[in-house]
């Protein structure tokens, strides 16, 4: 509903329980290991394919998308970026000097582009070629017993100095954080009530935690946990 005529087709990752497929998702089946389902969902991709990547802890709730459009139109005559973020906060907003290179690019529209010097919010959706996941998820130990270990295992993996990850200065998308702890977060669960989407047995009882990230132009929370 915030970009009804996005140009994706998803591809969703199953074990056993497997969804409708239609003209914008299709569903591949996939071991269980971490690892192994990101090689799987993108088997067949070239490596330089641009994706849109969206893990499943973070859902949209507000998107410029006429500026998103033109950033899908300059990144696809792109040869130097490998990955695009329109949502700057946490690290890449507070600590600047430590997570972002000192020289700003300036896109095909005017808009300012920053270079991350590593990982920083590579969990958050965003724009990337096949090969940077490839690589990062390469250097992951094939099991890995819980998703929130990768926050510390993907800090140990040198990024690649030709693998340029830029985020845009300006922000353009808000997103929510679904879950914490195994339970799910209160904006994620007021938003699956408010789009009517089936709620899993064990997702009944929220917590009362509200988290988001990013902020848009005039507002003045950039991550809200309350």
């Amino acid at each position: 509903k915030l970009w009804p005529d996005h140009p994706f087709v998803f591809r969703v990752p199953y074990q056993n329980l497997t969804g409708t497929p239609g003209n914008r998702a299709e569903y591949v089946q996939t071991p269980a290991e971490i690892r192994a389902t990101v090689f799987q969902t993108l088997a067949g991709l070239d490596d330089e394919e641009w994706i849109y990547w969206c893990p499943d802890d973070k859902y949209p709730i507000e998107l410029v998308v006429d500026k998103i459009v033109d950033l899908v139109s300059d990144i696809a005559h792109s040869a130097e970026a490998s990955g695009l973020l329109f949502c700057r906060c946490k690290a890449l907003l507070r600590r600047p000097e430590a997570t972002l290179e000192p020289q700003p690019k300036i896109n095909s529209f005017g808009d300012v582009y920053l270079e991350r010097k590593g990982w920083h919010q590579i969990w958050i959706h965003q724009f990337l070629r096949v090969k940077v996941l490839r690589f990062l998820f390469g250097q992951m130990p094939e099991r890995i017993a819980s998703a929130k270990l990768m926050d510390a295992l993907k800090d140990q993996v040198p990024k690649l100095p030709e693998h340029r990850l830029f985020v845009t200065r300006e922000n353009f998308a808000i997103f929510g954080e679904s879950t914490h702890k195994g339970t799910i977060n209160r904006n994620c669960y007021e938003s699956i009530k408010r789009t009517k989407i089936e709620l899993p047995k064990w997702f009944q009882k929220p917590n009362d935690k509200y988290v988001t990230l990013g902020k848009l132009e005039g507002q003045s929370i950039t991550t809200q946990s309350r």
